[in-house]
């Protein structure tokens, strides 16, 4: 009898990492030179938020995201910190608002413009000020809306209540003192109600927030941790660290028993931090080298061996830090299921890198795609508070399904258009009128000429200031020359989906003929 590899049946077996041509990355961009092992970097379907240098304190970019190429060297920056930035995260239920802790002890919290910046921003809406050492994290509440967690070299994590209207507060409504040494990764279950933390004195443990109880903790001496993270809602925890031998490690616990790690995998004997992601919609585990320019990804099973290896993507280039676009700014029409954007300090440059599933169809795949969180929290910050618990808010991603924006809702279409006129509509862009007979493939240069074009990073064309230099001006024609080629490809995609549906249509029409 002749043996045959046995291959797991898995529609993610064949996922691939697609690096951004030259063009579509951000080019001289002054990323920070911190020691510190954080990711650095921050992401969502508006902007990317970028920690670099600043002369006599802490400071960080906001980029837009469809402003690639060469960053101007007098790009604004958000500054307003006394120290060095540590730490950044976007508010995930709105684009627009950004938390930054520092080494000046202070975490502060930041409303960007909705028009591009043309100054040094120093306006902050509230510092939250409770720390005694410099704060090295900050993480929001994954459902409850207002709700900021900060760790600091103080050793201690505390928890804020944003829902207020002081710009100054002094005091959290939680402090939870139980570690002994620095927190080195704070982790969330999908609801909020648990949090795990990582610290120096090789500990795990996992935490209720709002009583500050330790409800387990690891006492395994043979992994030293550096991360954690929870996956999802299979009740486990993944934990990125060195083995006795000092070789890269990972390894996957039980969340009601921390006592002995279900499995251990070595990796390498590399010395970088790895920083690890996970995919609750797909299954998928991705974990970044610092150091190093390799992705390696996984999918994640509840039943041993825990981890199953896909593959790896390369590249030459190591990364010093990382961010990731959340699911709702995928692009869900080349089949792109996760987008990370490597910092690569040797050559000041943001590479994004697309997680691709090699998919020949062009129709939407809903079998990859699954209802993810959205923009709208399911709990205010008062009813977490006082013990409430629920899951994110779902939403499809589906194109058209549902306005996946943290923005006011856009006014309904008048009734007045056909579909020719609605097939323009579909990417969620601010309604607006077309002369009759416009054909599709010319909405999009109608919509420059009429000057009612809102670009895809949220910014209205009159709230933009007028140029003042050369650069300015070739910034914004490169940003409508864009524009125009995002929306024809948009346009011819929805026009072989119309006539994918007039065959379906027609073909149902015989079918019931013949009967």
């Amino acid at each position: 009898m002749s043996w045959h590899p046995q291959y797991r049946s898995s529609k993610f077996r064949h996922v691939f990492g697609k690096p951004a041509s030259k063009e579509n990355c951000y080019d001289s961009v002054p990323i920070t030179h911190s020691v510190h092992d954080n990711h650095f970097c921050a992401v969502n379907p508006r902007f990317i938020a970028v920690v670099t240098e600043c002369a006599g304190g802490g400071a960080f970019l906001v980029i837009p995201l469809n402003q690639t190429g060469k960053l101007d060297p007098h790009y604004p920056k958000v500054c307003g910190h006394k120290g060095n930035v540590l730490d950044i995260k976007w508010n995930p239920f709105n684009d627009f608002e950004i938390a930054s802790c520092s080494e000046d002890t202070t975490i502060k919290i930041w409303d960007i413009p909705t028009q591009l910046l043309t100054k040094n921003l120093t306006v902050f809406r509230k510092e939250l000020m409770g720390h005694a050492r410099r704060v090295g994290l900050v993480e929001w509440h994954p459902t409850a809306a207002n709700i900021l967690f900060s760790s600091g070299y103080d050793y201690k994590v505390m928890v804020w209540n944003l829902d207020t209207t002081e710009s100054v507060i002094n005091n959290p409504v939680r402090t939870i003192c139980c570690h002994q040494d620095v927190i080195l990764s704070m982790s969330f279950n999908p609801s909020g109600s648990l949090l795990a933390t990582t610290c120096k004195d090789r500990k795990i443990r996992i935490l209720d927030p709002r009583a500050g109880a330790v409800l387990q903790e690891a006492s395994y001496k043979g992994h030293r941790a550096n991360k954690v993270l929870f996956l999802g809602n299979l009740k486990k925890l993944l934990s990125t660290g060195t083995s006795r031998w000092n070789h890269r490690q990972m390894a996957v616990w039980d969340q009601d028993n921390l006592s002995v790690p279900l499995s251990e995998e070595d990796l390498d004997g590399s010395s970088g931090v790895l920083f690890p992601f996970y995919d609750a919609d797909t299954s998928m585990l991705y974990v970044v080298g610092k150091g190093d320019g390799n992705i390696r990804y996984y999918e994640v099973s509840a039943d041993k061996p825990h981890l199953n290896y896909l593959t790896e993507y390369r590249s030459y280039n190591p990364q010093k830090g990382i961010g990731v676009m959340p699911k709702r700014g995928l692009d869900v029409s080349s089949c792109e299921i996760f987008r990370f954007y490597k910092l690569i300090t040797t050559k000041n440059l943001i590479e994004p890198v697309s997680m691709i599933v090699p998919r020949r169809s062009e129709s939407y795949q809903e079998d990859i795609y699954p209802p993810t969180a959205g923009t709208q929290p399911s709990l205010s910050a008062q009813e977490w508070l006082c013990g409430m618990n629920k899951g994110p808010v779902l939403v499809s991603l589906r194109p058209g399904s549902e306005q996946l924006s943290s923005q006011p809702p856009l006014p309904e279409r008048p009734p007045s258009l056909n579909r020719t006129e609605q097939l323009v509509l579909e990417d969620g862009q601010r309604p607006f009128s077309l002369p009759e007979g416009k054909m599709p493939r010319r909405a999009a240069e109608h919509r420059l000429e009429e000057k009612k074009t809102r670009l895809t990073n949220g910014f209205d064309v009159f709230e933009c200031p007028p140029p003042k230099t050369e650069n300015e001006l070739l910034q914004m024609f490169y940003r409508q020359q864009e524009e125009i080629r995002r929306l024809r490809e948009l346009v011819t995609q929805r026009e072989v989906q119309a006539k994918q549906l007039e065959l379906e249509i027609k073909n149902l029409r015989m079918g019931s003929e013949r009967f």
